[in-house]
């Protein structure tokens, strides 16, 4: 059983890149485009504007694979300063600050920075048609 577990960690890493930067994706849509419907958006070139380009690049970049450890890097600590400016001065705990999924987020990415796209990625496709 753990052999067959082992076998498929690579690809679960992939789809779970996919899955991370496709949600974190719609984020940055909500922000800038409106959709899914948002009553209003941030003014231009503000913080809630600027996380939200970040958003919405990075989580393509992440869930097409591509330059994934830089995308990650940045979304990562992007979602570490919105937890500790947005979420913590509210309240201690996450659960009441709203703050779970800025954390989850930060960790998920920080772990792509190290861990890579895995298999299913333009990263993965690039390296292979670089000759060593």
């Amino acid at each position: 059983m753990t052999e067959t577990l082992n076998a498929w960690a690579p690809r679960i890493l992939s789809i779970l890149r996919i899955v991370a930067g496709l949600i974190f994706m719609a984020h940055g849509t909500q922000k800038l485009l409106g959709f899914p419907f948002a009553e209003s958006g941030p003014a231009a070139f503000s913080l809630s504007w600027t996380a939200g380009v970040i958003e919405l690049v990075c989580g393509a970049l992440i869930a097409a694979g591509f330059l994934t450890r830089a995308a990650a890097f940045l979304a990562s600590g992007m979602m570490a300063v919105a937890y500790w400016i947005a979420h913590a001065p509210q309240d201690f705990f996450p659960v009441n600050n709203g703050g779970d999924a800025a954390i989850l987020y930060c960790f998920v990415f920080l772990y792509l920075v190290f861990a890579g796209p895995g298999p299913w990625s333009v990263d993965a496709m690039r390296s292979q048609a670089t000759p060593r």
